[in-house]
């Protein structure tokens, strides 16, 4: 999916542009039509994208960022047309596809989706504490798979839809034709060299999560109900949550693949509209807690742009 320019960068590239067009002969377009579109063009570098790059320097690896007002337009980025591995951050569109599919067959969302001891993976908090019922509900997989990341429950519900096949299909349909699935938990979190397998891009999952939790993509109810979720989770105090104002509102999904840090925040200021926050961290040399200071940090300077004071 290719993402709207800013209004704030629209202004100075249309004058660009025509420019060019000025000074063009008259068969440039035949000569020159393997050009990108004007919206290819990245945003315009600012204090996000400059201190994403000075970071990366002091913790090692690379480290992309994007940021999506709530319109979906990208209003800075920097590597966020790179692929990065996803890791958890998977969970937070694939309970969205599961609200969807509920979508007029409310009953869906409590169907019982039967496993066993079998089908526990190391990391289950919550699909262990229920083993012994003999399953849980849609609902109830979805919302363990977004607050506190069961690999068990993301594996059960992608199991029901598809397979990751399934979750990629859906990704489409929503207009990203980067992000993919390819295998279940835990071998997703490979993130082996030159693998694009299990990856997304910064501006693409922003995009795609500004859709699902902000825009249009989910009907009022399903889109309220992944919100909620997000707010609830557990796993991101130190992330982006930690830059985030007080009194603002924040839902996130994190994710860690031991060599990749990431989340994806939904911000809510008290004043002014919403935007959708995307850090994905990749192969850091720093400590762990160095590397979650980066994205307190990062947060801190997109509420600034936002209008905020940070942290």
């Amino acid at each position: 999916m290719i993402p709207r320019l800013h209004p704030r960068l629209a202004g100075a590239l249309g004058l660009t542009l025509s420019a060019l067009a000025a000074c063009a002969p008259a068969d440039s377009s035949a000569e020159h039509s393997d050009d990108p579109p004007a919206a290819d063009i990245a945003p315009e570098s600012s204090e996000l994208a400059e201190r994403a790059a000075a970071l990366e320097q002091e913790v090692g690896g690379r480290i992309g960022v994007a940021m999506v007002d709530g319109e979906g337009a990208v209003i800075d980025s920097h590597r966020g047309e790179e692929r990065f591995a996803m890791c958890s951050t998977f969970k937070l569109p694939l309970a969205a596809m599961m609200l969807e599919r509920a979508v007029g067959d409310a009953p869906a969302l409590d169907e019982v989706l039967p496993y066993d001891e079998s089908d526990l993976l190391d990391y289950a908090p919550t699909a262990r504490e229920h083993v012994a019922a003999g399953g849980m509900t849609v609902r109830d997989l979805a919302e363990a798979a977004v607050i506190v990341s069961d690999n068990t429950a993301a594996n059960l519900l992608l199991e029901r839809t598809g397979g990751p096949a399934g979750l990629t299909d859906f990704f489409r349909r929503h207009g990203d034709s980067a992000t993919r699935l390819d295998r279940t938990e835990p071998a997703l979190n490979e993130n082996a060299p030159g693998d694009e397998r299990d990856t997304t891009t910064p501006e693409a999952m922003a995009t795609l999560i500004q859709r699902l939790a902000l825009g249009d993509g989910l009907p009022v109810g399903a889109r309220d109900q992944l919100q909620e979720w997000a707010v609830a989770n557990r796993t991101g105090d130190n992330r982006i949550r930690a830059g985030i104002p007080a009194g603002w509102r924040v839902g996130d999904k994190t994710g860690s693949c031991g060599n990749a840090s990431n989340d994806v925040g939904i911000v809510w200021p008290p004043e002014g509209e919403p935007f959708v926050l995307a850090v994905y961290i990749d192969r850091p040399t720093a400590e762990a807690s160095a590397v979650d200071g980066v994205f307190a940090e990062l947060a801190g300077v997109a509420a600034a742009e936002a209008g905020g004071t940070g942290n």
